[in-house]
């Protein structure tokens, strides 16, 4: 199973550096936030690292999408 992330599930992060997400530590670029801000429907994949075994988790984002159509936030 491949696990997305989108800006919104990252936060809504403005600046780049590692941040706690869900059972880790995801690292966070300056061009994964340029493309979010040119995009921000984007989603990433999520890529763990490899770590120690007692250490929590350590992500960083990998390959992105850019959905067809602009979701539209339906109430």
């Amino acid at each position: 199973m491949v696990n997305k992330v989108t800006w919104q599930k990252a936060g809504r992060v403005t600046e780049p550096g590692r941040y706690m997400f869900r059972y880790g530590w995801l690292t966070i670029t300056a061009e994964d936030l340029a493309i979010w801000q040119q995009f921000p429907n984007a989603s990433f994949t999520l890529v763990a690292l490899p770590s120690a075994p007692d250490a929590p988790e350590e992500f960083h984002l990998g390959a992105f999408e850019i959905p067809a159509k602009p979701t539209v936030d339906e109430h």
